[in-house]
């Protein structure tokens, strides 16, 4: 026994210092890693590339400010927000853009039609509208990417929601369960994660759920994620199974998500009526009655 109380003491000392330099050698990694990517992270940012991307959204910024009579307004902001551009600056970064646009346009085409020695006022009326018209080409990659970043969402939140509703069955508090979606998404669909994660962030910053989903479904602008917001907060507010709505909303959107891929195929035929009509049946009258044509010439020519 006096050998065993002699080792015993020994052994735990041992197991203290063990443990102890492997919580040193964790924290020493973990701190580590955090100083690689703080670095890395000021490399980047003090990068030739990175400082001239910024001098030039500086140099953007400075031109819609002097031509802007106040503030972008807040549909604008709304639209950006819709089309995936959260940055403070966005809206004034896109003005400046078809300001630059704009005038960029006005002084080259001036500068190419106006030594043609066509007359001087139909040729400024060309440049204007030419410039003007080109300065709409913002409008429409920003209307593009609003209705691409919406389909994507839109497509992607059935999957979404059969994960949330099998986190929640499982026994997950709607919260937790809500993140671990976000983070499953985001391989698939990034606009769909971005947008879980900005409601999450929102509620660990004292937001109501009803506030946060509510303004997830403001600034995504679709008409499912609106719906998936009043389940939720209906079935918070009147007490109900949130994982038996999240069962019954996922559902109707599989069935309505069948059914547009059922009408799509339907519109289909319709659509391909045309580039036949165009392209197609042509080609095949010029191949099947072409030789026939040149016979029939041919005999009444007379020609062998």
């Amino acid at each position: 026994m006096g050998v065993y109380e002699i080792f015993i003491p020994f052994l735990v000392l041992i197991a203290v210092i063990a443990t102890g330099g492997a919580v040193m050698l964790y924290r020493s990694r973990a701190s580590a890693a955090v100083r690689m990517r703080f670095t890395s992270a000021m490399r980047d940012v003090s990068s030739p590339e990175t400082l001239s991307n910024r001098g030039m959204v500086q140099t953007i910024e400075r031109a819609a400010t002097a031509v802007s009579l106040g503030k972008p307004s807040p549909k604008l902001r709304e639209e950006l927000a819709r089309a995936g551009y959260f940055a403070p600056n966005a809206a004034s970064v896109y003005l400046g853009l078809k300001t630059l646009i704009f005038l960029g346009s006005l002084a080259g085409l001036t500068a190419i039609l106006l030594p043609l020695g066509a007359a001087v006022a139909p040729t400024m009326g060309a440049v204007l509208l030419i410039s003007t018209l080109l300065s709409f080409v913002p409008n429409v990659v920003l209307s593009m990417r609003r209705s691409s970043r919406a389909g994507d969402i839109r497509r992607h939140l059935p999957d979404a929601l059969d994960l949330l509703e099998i986190c929640v069955s499982s026994g997950m508090g709607l919260d937790t369960a809500w993140n671990s979606v976000a983070d499953e998404v985001r391989g698939v669909s990034p606009a769909l994660a971005d947008e879980m994660a900005l409601t999450s962030l929102q509620l660990r910053l004292g937001a109501s759920r009803s506030v946060a989903m509510r303004t997830m479904a403001e600034r995504t602008g679709v008409d499912d994620v609106s719906s998936l917001v009043a389940v939720l907060v209906q079935s918070e507010r009147f007490g109900t199974s949130i994982s038996e709505a999240l069962r019954t909303f996922a559902a109707s959107m599989r069935d309505r998500r069948s059914q547009n891929a059922a009408e799509a195929a339907e519109k289909t035929a319709v659509k391909l009526l045309f580039p036949m009509v165009i392209f197609i049946f042509p080609t095949v009258f010029v191949v099947t009655a072409g030789p026939a044509a040149i016979q029939l010439y041919r005999m009444i020519s007379g020609r062998p």
